[in-house]
């Protein structure tokens, strides 16, 4: 998860925020976003993971008369595709939504979680457009990653429940939408699966505490778990870790943690704060790390979407190659 560049690090999906991939056509549902792979970070600026999958080319233009038979794998439409029914309720936003499957839990998800889904879309004509349930895998994204629909929807939802969307063309791709999107107003049957919540916030991510130790740099630090190794990385070394990265007024722009997948890199091969930080770790040791702007990313980072100014890293060193 972090790019090469001198100087540089954690390049990854949530920093970048650029589109994930539901499908064919997620590129547009995920709306901010981006997903890092199990990649090495250039100095610290992580490669970004792969999304779901790349998008083929849109399917041609129809030009028969008659309508295509729907593909085998195709789910048929519900009978109340092209409008809600009377007993689905809407919201001020004019997103109306109707409950399948009931749920006892009382959870639900927030903007800044991740959630885990099933789920299948039509158009108002009941063409289904993409569905992760034929493809036998559940979707994982941020609910803030994607359409305003979508966002608003998984927040009225809880872990088991199933519920039809009725989402208008303004909450989804919009009546011209790019990139072989679906347009107009859109349904779709959505299975909440699992909540994924992020990492919680550290008390001192403003600053490092009276208890944490400096070395000339100017990096701060504080061991969270002491570890069960005794071996210290090289900076010739590769590593595998798991990390949540914050600006000091609390945003998360990247987390291996909440993508569920640690991240392996050259440890010279990503920004400076890492490079030197990560060597002061053994195996099974969990570090907070304190990095100023010039051994991060810089007050102006060259590369876009990179987090600018000092950023506060939670490192767990898994193991050393």
């Amino acid at each position: 998860m972090l790019s090469p560049g001198g100087g540089s690090g954690i390049d990854s999906a949530a920093m970048r925020a650029p589109h994930s991939v539901i499908s064919w056509f997620l590129p547009l549902l995920l709306l901010a976003a981006g997903a890092c792979e199990k990649a090495p970070p250039e100095k610290v600026e992580a490669e970004p993971a792969p999304s779901v999958a790349e998008p083929p080319p849109p399917p041609p233009p129809e030009t028969a008369k008659a309508p295509e038979p729907p593909a085998k794998s195709a789910i048929p439409a519900p009978e109340d595709v092209a409008a809600p029914p009377p007993d689905a309720k809407r919201t001020a936003s004019g997103l109306a939504t109707k409950v399948l499957t009931p749920s006892t839990s009382k959870e639900r998800p927030g903007k800044n979680d991740k959630v885990k889904v099933h789920y299948t879309g039509w158009t108002k004509d009941g063409k289904m457009f993409d569905s992760s349930v034929t493809r036998g895998e559940p979707t994982s994204f941020g609910v803030s990653e994607v359409i305003p629909g979508w966002t608003e929807a998984l927040q009225l939802m809880a872990p088991g429940e199933k519920r039809r969307l009725w989402i208008p063309a303004k909450l989804a791709y919009g009546e011209t939408p790019q990139m072989g999107a679906p347009s107009g107003d859109l349904t779709f049957d959505v299975e909440l699966l699992e909540i994924v919540k992020p990492p919680e916030v550290p008390a001192d991510v403003k600053a490092p505490p009276a208890n944490a130790k400096k070395t000339k740099s100017g990096l701060a630090y504080r061991v969270l778990k002491k570890g069960t190794g005794k071996e210290h990385p090289k900076e010739t070394s590769r590593v595998t870790v798991h990390y949540t990265g914050w600006t000091p007024d609390g945003k998360m722009f990247d987390s291996s943690v909440t993508r569920g997948s640690p991240t392996t890199f050259p440890l010279n091969g990503v920004i400076k704060g890492w490079t030197e930080g990560v060597q002061l770790m053994v195996v099974g040791e969990k570090t907070r790390f304190w990095i100023p702007a010039d051994l991060a990313y810089g007050d102006k980072p060259k590369r876009p979407g990179a987090p600018s100014g000092p950023l506060v890293f939670d490192v767990e060193l898994l193991s050393i190659q």
